[in-house]
């Protein structure tokens, strides 16, 4: 189903700076208090999330404790992606009163929530993450617990040594390294976000004055479906645009097509877009028979077009402001409202 790691998008560079120092600031001693109170349970090693599922677990000491997860499942330590599950708190966060009061004050929905421990003589690789950043809706914030003078991350060859109780954005998306060249674990809360408007009350002025307006992609909020039956469709869709790591427009390319159907679950709470026969992910709508997939931003979406005779399926992807879409014929008569 999904396009090989070769095919996967280059970084790409926008013009505000790489890292942020966020206008809040936070208690340290309030912040160990709730790490003490989690730091006796087992951190499992961090692990990814690709298009594919989740995937290889660090090959370091680079250990998690998620605060929120996919369903809030406390052994989930990968950050999570476009899939079934949609984001929730764990049993951990009910422990870290604190850690809760950070998280509903930042004015942005919530995705991924995880504790992460950097170990002593731990060395990342350099890499860069899929498609976070403002330009795909999502943000990857930082509020660092602990720390020690080797611990670092490098962002294109610049080190950061970000202190406990400040509050950071990084670009990710960039190519960046962790290490720890120290004998302490380096701690650090880091916070998934989507973006809306308000976000950006987080970020200092002159950091805003870099910020292009084109690059930032905002999300709707959640919209609720009178007749989810009316949305019941089937058609084929391009294999890569079930790929939310494809490279930019891949789904536009001449190539293999799946089988889809967009159908109401068994508990019929939700749309459920169908790929060869596997539901795959869940559908979110924000309006005008247009949906997300759950746990994923609008950087791809579906909207189902009814049109009488001749129903229609228009997948789109953006990055900022910037759209790609391409309209596909369904292949059966969607049900009418009636």
């Amino acid at each position: 189903m999904s396009v090989t790691h070769q095919q996967v998008m280059e970084p790409i560079v926008c013009g505000h700076p790489a890292a942020a120092r966020l206008l809040p600031s936070f208690d340290v001693a309030r912040l160990l208090e709730d790490l003490d109170r989690l730091d006796d349970h087992q951190w499992a090693l961090q692990q990814t999330f690709t298009s594919a599922g989740l995937a290889e677990r660090a090959p370091y000491d680079w250990r998690a404790l998620p605060l929120r997860s996919p369903t809030g499942r406390p052994e989930r330590t990968d950050p999570g992606g476009a899939g079934l599950d949609e984001f929730a708190d764990t049993p951990w966060l009910a422990q870290a009163p604190y850690f809760a009061e950070i998280l509903a004050s930042i004015p942005a929905p919530l995705r991924c929530v995880r504790l992460l421990a950097l170990g002593p003589g731990a060395v990342g690789e350099v890499h860069f993450d899929t498609k976070v950043g403002f330009p795909w809706g999502n943000l990857r914030l930082h509020v660092p617990i602990t720390t020690n003078p080797g611990a670092a991350l490098i962002i294109e060859g610049v080190e950061h040594r970000w202190q406990p109780g400040t509050f950071w954005f990084g670009d990710f998306g960039r190519w960046h390294q962790v290490l720890n060249t120290g004998q302490d674990k380096r701690i650090h809360m880091i916070v998934d976000t989507l973006i809306t408007p308000e976000t950006l009350s987080l970020f200092p002025p002159d950091f805003l004055d870099t910020l292009s307006a084109d690059e930032v992609l905002y999300a709707r909020p959640a919209v609720p479906l009178e007749d989810p039956e009316r949305y019941h469709c089937a058609f084929e869709i391009p294999a890569s645009f079930a790929d939310w790591e494809e490279a930019e427009g891949q789904f536009l390319l001449p190539q293999p097509k799946l089988a889809a159907t967009i159908e109401s679950d068994a508990d019929g709470n939700r749309l459920v877009l169908t790929l060869d026969g596997e539901p795959t992910f869940g559908l979110v709508h924000v309006g005008e028979g247009e949906f997300r997939f759950t746990g994923w931003t609008e950087e791809r979406t579906l909207q189902v077009v009814p049109g009488g005779a001749a129903p229609a399926v228009v997948l789109r992807t953006r990055r900022g402001t910037a759209e790609r879409r391409l309209e596909i014929p369904a292949t059966r008569r969607i049900p009418s409202a009636a």
